[in-house]
């Protein structure tokens, strides 16, 4: 969605330096990036900070940890962070923009900000296709705590899911399998499943001498539930190992991310089409080969020309891009904007 705020001066132009041409924002559950760029790709600053996800935080809150961190960006940049707007075009891709109706009320937020004449709000999706690949379409499959994934036409037409997790037909993210780690050694160690390594791994991780100890330290919260998320790396060193059951969840979450593309491609009408289909967020970008080889093995059944590609840069450089394509700028922009985060690579961490 696009929206447009009065025109104002910036401080940029008065010390000498290029004008902000977009103010990038990509918005996660752990970590939000806020970036300033120049028509011509040179990225000005950059600002990191927590995450800002506002289903979990609210929307208030949200646009505080994104205020904080454009303002940050701004005074790194050399401009006034209390002049509106900072930059002419904003693009915003959030987490927590998955309805309609969420990325509604978040380009409402976003716009009435003042932080850029044009502003487009999108789910934090978009950014991860866009940052890894040098085509503005494709499909993104992102895995990180949750799972998600966008396809868009070369026509620009889109397809989407809810990823609103169980509810929505959703399964394969950092919660969900850790999760099934956990309920898989439960049953190992009572009798109620087959034997896995995962039972004493699990354990293990946490320093105790059982699943039921595990268990009964979550429930007492003496071990927070978020933490059952570092179970997560716990599950691909075991598959690794040659475990059956790790293995098992390893294949099924490697099946969960083909159909979610070639889904995508279908219903874009892309299955016979040269394709990226881009892998972002922390349990892919952790590059198990396991893992990895199954995606492409099957998906090269359903898409025989489509190929992944892991995430070699943060999502930020997405959510530019997209604000330099609407400025009308070309490849040099973009390879120059590209090279300012050269070796960058996205997480990496399995758990997130």
């Amino acid at each position: 969605m696009t929206a447009t705020a009065p025109r104002a001066a910036t401080g940029a132009a008065e010390a000498g330096r290029p004008p902000a041409a977009v103010l990038a924002i990509d918005g996660g559950n752990s970590k939000t990036d806020v970036a300033l760029v120049a028509a011509d790709g040179t990225l000005l600053a950059l600002a990191t900070g927590g995450g800002s996800n506002p289903q979990g935080l609210g929307i208030d809150r949200a646009m505080e940890v994104l205020g904080g961190l454009v303002e940050e960006a701004a005074a790194r940049a050399d401009l006034d962070p209390a002049r509106r707007p900072l930059a002419a075009h904003g693009a915003a891709c959030l987490a927590g923009a998955d309805l309609p109706v969420e990325e509604e009320r978040l380009q409402r937020a976003v716009h009435a900000a003042g932080w850029a004449r044009n502003t487009r709000v999108a789910n934090d999706t978009f950014a991860l296709l866009r940052a890894g690949s040098e085509r503005p379409w494709g499909v993104a499959v992102v895995c990180g705590a949750g799972i998600n994934c966008v396809g868009v036409a070369p026509d620009g037409r889109q397809a989407r899911f809810p990823s609103l997790g169980r509810i929505s037909g959703d399964w394969g993210g950092g919660g969900d399998l850790a999760e099934e780690v956990l309920w898989w050694a439960v049953r190992s160690e009572d009798g109620r499943g087959p034997r896995t390594a995962l039972e004493l791994a699990a354990a293990a991780h946490f320093g105790l001498g059982t699943v039921a100890d595990l268990t009964e330290a979550i429930h007492l919260e003496r071990i927070p539930l978020q933490r059952l998320r570092e179970l997560t790396p716990v599950l691909f060193r075991v598959a690794a190992a040659g475990d059956d059951v790790a293995r098992g969840l390893v294949d099924r979450l490697a099946d969960e991310v083909v159909v979610m593309a070639t889904v995508a491609l279908r219903r874009l009408g892309l299955l016979d089409d040269d394709v990226d289909v881009v892998l972002g967020g922390g349990v892919l970008t952790a590059r198990d080969p396991t893992l990895l080889g199954r995606i492409d093995d099957r998906l090269a059944a359903a898409a025989p020309r489509a190929r992944t590609r892991v995430t070699t840069v943060p999502p930020v450089v997405g959510a530019a891009l997209l604000g330099l394509d609407r400025s009308g700028a070309g490849p040099e922009a973009e390879r120059r904007l590209r090279a300012s985060f050269d070796g960058a690579a996205d997480g990496g961490d399995p758990g997130r």
